[in-house]
């Protein structure tokens, strides 16, 4: 085999898809089938890692009953924002070519065991789960559809914060989403947050803490500021499960935690009591 055959050979090799996912916690190898055959779940540790956000509205919503809104909205390059990376435009555009929709988060609605409700869904694979002023307006039309037709809404969060390309565009989506919310307050319509891995920055410091409820996965990891900035500016040494689902849960910051498989029936009995 000449030396271009090898550097084809070698691209083929780099390009074959793995067997192994490796668990961000308990380090173990899993195999690829199996992990995703137990919703992305570590089966040793009962770690819960990234589900691309189809297949959660899938585990959520009853057969043939979810319904798409607002898919046509998407990022803007507002501030033509480039880095040593390239552009903003260039890599939103990416990653709707990688993922297959138009922004961070999916909204919709449908029945969860027959009960109404608007729900949206955040995915990690969309430049991080970052909030954008095309995230924030698709959360606050969902809100607004939940407050017209008085039925529950439900966010998945799971994100890396605030879209910090596109500056304070981004950061006052905090403020815009929270006002929507605040509506349903009015109304006693309720709103149930979840929190998944990653929740942080800006989304934790706004909506993703607004629930009635605040349901978080295992070991999620939940917090505003990093680890080693709040280290740096206390001076001291944070315990090893800080910013954790279960710290939250100790201190009081949510109100559970639910399995993956178990999130549906959890939400419909919790969504069935307020049906009362």
């Amino acid at each position: 085999m000449g030396w271009f055959g090898q550097k084809n050979k070698l691209k083929q090799d780099v390009n074959v898809k793995p067997l192994w996912v490796n668990c961000k916690n308990c380090k173990s190898h899993i195999y690829e089938s199996e992990w995703i055959e137990n919703l992305y779940v570590c089966p040793n540790c009962n770690y819960h890692g990234n589900i691309p956000s189809q297949k959660r509205i899938k585990l959520l919503f009853d057969k043939g009953s979810y319904k798409e809104m607002f898919s046509g909205i998407g990022p803007v390059d507002t501030l033509n924002f480039v880095d040593l990376k390239g552009s903003y435009k260039d890599k939103f555009e990416a990653n709707k070519k990688k993922t297959g929709f138009s922004e961070a988060v999916i909204t919709g609605r449908g029945k969860v065991n027959g009960i109404s409700i608007v729900a949206a869904v955040m995915d990690f694979r969309f430049l991080g789960g970052s909030l954008g002023s095309a995230t924030g307006e698709k959360i606050l039309r969902a809100t607004n559809y939940a407050y017209e037709k008085n039925i529950p809404l439900i966010i998945f969060s799971e994100s890396g914060g605030a879209r910090m390309q596109e500056g304070v565009l981004s950061l006052m989506q905090m403020a815009k989403t929270c006002n929507g919310i605040a509506k349903l307050n009015k109304k006693n319509i309720p709103y149930i947050s979840v929190l998944a891995n990653p929740t942080t920055g800006g989304v934790t410091a706004s909506y993703a803490m607004m629930g009635d409820i605040n349901i978080a996965e295992p070991f999620s990891v939940i917090g505003f500021a990093g680890r080693r900035v709040i280290e740096q500016t206390i001076g001291e040494k944070l315990p090893d499960d800080f910013q954790t689902a279960e710290y939250l849960l100790k201190h009081g910051f949510v109100d559970s935690i639910v399995n993956r498989k178990d999130m549906k029936n959890y939400l419909s009995n919790v969504l069935s009591f307020y049906n009362r």
